[in-house]
């Protein structure tokens, strides 16, 4: 008994053979080159010095030049592990994730079965590609030239014609073929209204669907008639042909990205033809717009790292978004996705006739990473105004980075999320013009508005630097302590995220310091990220050295007081600094009330915040009359106050 048909095949398909294999050997860096599946070892089956053991991974099949021991996935493992042919094939099946079907005693029967249809396929093949050159295919070749095929390249995709009337099923009972193989190969169909058999690809231009081993499985037909209810239209699933397990151009795909050009995964089959006749011969078409976790596995088999360029239209920005959420439980170490936007309403096909091939070139080298793609989908066209809005964000992502099954890549992509995240949500000041009622406001229009800029003396004078010194040293003190207590950083990550560092080393730090919040070891981060010299730098500053952080050793309590004082201090100021030059924009020549209550009260929080109520809880205590004293100073006094004996006075004679 055996296996039923395609069983096994299914299996090798699933599996890389270097997996397998990589777990028994040490591949030779020196010689291996993972990108082409071009492997090298040191041969398991006898003892050698040198890497004679050679492993192809993308045909499936190991060689070793010394012993001459060879074979696939399944016979890897009955040699490696000492079982069976079936023992193997259930440790291969489990692997991969495939149930191992009963034992078919009819296997061979229909091992033969599906040869005989791979002939019929091949016969329809040339059928159709004769039917091209008839004169009832004029407005074919029409089309086709149209789109830019010469006949060179039709000849080289095996393109052809099924006609309306007259087609592949009466050509093949013609020459004696059983219908019943012609139904079986998914070319022809019974009538539901009880009218015989008919073609299931009528007045269609036919583009053959092979697999990997270069086989005619399928056909993909476009429809001459615009009103058609299908514009393309593909075989149905036959013994032979597994649409959501094929891909378009799968074999050709697979030895050009072998010999190192990148894997484009287009929409159709133009597509296909367009970029490969460009010279982007790696380049394969799920059949349909969806692609299926089964073809995304056989993408990864072909390379790491393919790069998704579906249609510019909705139906292909949709499908780009689907494929997020079946890549990110898959997703390995080394093994991801990158998406190459396509210009609104363009597809590859139409960008390389505009542009040509450099413009097609240009779009690929900018494709960006899935990350990237997954924070569009959930933040493009949307508005985060508010605490509520900002927390569903942050909720629907931790949703999505959950997915992820290997802990690296879910800390990377959480890390990638949290800097997207406070570039949107990082204070900055807007050019956008302001709204007030029906009027717009912009200086650059209202001609009371005039840009002053300042001289050189009042720009090095002291009162207009104050203000920035100032706040470069809290920066500072807020960054030196966060680094020296690390413990403490997390709990000012969102007064941290908010601090606009004007210092572009105060920002670099600033910026690390968010990617590794955290982490037991905040200097190691940063020294890792930016080296030793800025780190250097901003220790070094008096202003630094002298805080109460680094004067106390790290003393968390001392960290936390000092923290939330500078920050206070300076969201203070730069607030207080805000609220004037927004008041200023919003004078349309009369001060009002709320606009004078608006400074006052920004100017009050400045004066409180000065005055550092953390420094007033931990050095200073208040008087009955609100007079302030430090506490050292009033148990000094309070001391003295015990020594002197108020009683001698009354005592004494008058």
């Amino acid at each position: 008994m055996s296996l039923p048909p395609g069983f096994l095949d299914e299996l090798r398909n699933r599996l890389s053979l270097g997996q397998v294999v990589g777990r028994k050997v040490m591949w030779d860096t020196r010689k291996s080159n993972q990108g082409k599946g071009d492997l090298w070892a040191s041969c398991p089956f006898h003892q050698e010095k040198s890497a004679s053991f050679h492993v192809d991974d993308r045909k499936g099949f190991y060689y070793c030049f010394g012993c001459h021991a060879k074979g696939d996935a399944i016979s890897f493992v009955r040699e490696t592990e000492n079982v069976e042919f079936m023992e193997a094939v259930k440790i291969l099946a489990a692997e991969a994730g495939m149930p191992v079907p009963d034992r078919d005693p009819r296997a061979q029967e229909k091992a033969d079965a599906r040869t005989v249809l791979v002939d019929v396929m091949e016969q329809a093949v040339q059928f159709h590609r004769l039917q091209l050159q008839t004169a009832g295919a004029a407005d074919a070749r029409d089309y086709l030239e149209r789109r830019g095929l010469s006949v060179e390249a039709q000849a080289r995709w095996d393109i052809g014609f099924a006609p309306a009337n007259g087609g592949v099923l009466e050509h093949l009972q013609g020459k004696g073929t059983d219908p019943k193989l012609v139904v079986d190969a998914g070319l022809a169909a019974e009538s539901d209204r009880g009218g015989g058999l008919y073609n299931r690809f009528r007045d269609r231009i036919m583009f053959p669907i092979r697999d990997a081993r270069g086989r005619a499985i399928g056909f993909g037909g476009r429809a001459m008639d615009p009103n058609a209810p299908a514009k393309y239209y593909n075989s149905p699933e036959t013994a032979l042909f597994d649409k959501g397990r094929s891909l378009y151009n799968h074999g050709p795909a697979r030895e050009a990205a072998g010999k190192g050009k990148p894997l484009i995964v287009a929409e159709g089959y133009m597509d296909v033809i367009a970029l490969s006749e460009a010279g982007f011969t790696a380049t394969v078409a799920p059949l349909g717009t969806a692609i299926t976790e089964d073809q995304l596995r056989l993408l990864w088999r072909i390379a790491p790292e393919p790069i998704i360029a579906l249609d510019g239209d909705t139906a292909g920005l949709r499908a780009a978004m689907r494929l997020i959420e079946i890549a990110l439980p898959l997703l390995e170490a080394g093994q991801s996705l990158r998406f190459a936007l396509m210009p609104e309403g363009l597809d590859p096909d139409d960008l390389i006739k505009a542009q040509g091939a450099g413009a097609m070139q240009q779009l690929l080298d900018q494709a960006i990473p899935m990350v990237q793609l997954l924070w569009q989908r959930e933040t493009e066209g949307k508005i985060f105004d508010s605490p509520e809005r900002k927390a569903a964000l942050d909720k629907t992502l931790r949703e999505k980075i959950k997915l992820i099954q290997d802990p690296s890549i879910r800390n990377h992509y959480g890390q990638a999320i949290k800097e997207m995240r406070w570039a949107l949500f990082s204070p900055r000041k807007s050019s956008a013009p302001r709204t007030a009622g029906n009027r717009t406001w912009n200086s650059k229009q209202d001609p009371w508005k005039r840009d002053v800029s300042p001289v050189a003396t009042a720009r090095n004078s002291a009162l207009a630097g104050a203000a920035a010194d100032q706040d470069h040293v809290r920066e500072a003190v807020i960054l030196a302590a966060m680094i020296a207590v690390p413990a403490v950083a997390v709990d000012f990550e969102t007064s941290l995220e908010q601090m606009e560092s004007r210092d572009p080393m105060h920002r670099d730090i600033q910026t690390c310091l968010l990617r590794h919040l955290g982490a037991a070891d905040l200097r190691a981060c940063v020294i890792e990220d930016l080296g030793t010299t800025p780190l250097e730098k901003l220790m070094g500053q008096n202003h630094v050295a002298i805080s109460p952080v680094m004067r106390r050793g790290g003393d968390p309590d001392i960290a936390r007081l000092c923290l939330a004082e500078e920050f206070a201090k300076l969201t203070a100021r730069r607030g207080h600094k805000r609220e004037i030059e927004d008041a200023v924009e919003d004078l349309s020549g009369v001060a009002d009330e709320g606009l004078t209550w608006r400074i006052a009260q920004a100017t009050a929080a400045v004066d409180k915040a000065g005055r550092g109520d953390n420094e007033d809880k931990a050095e200073y205590a208040f008087g009955d009359n609100g007079a302030r004293m430090k506490k050292e100073e009033q148990s000094a006094f309070d001391q003295l106050l015990e020594k002197i004996n108020f009683a001698k006075g009354r005592d004494r004679p008058n």
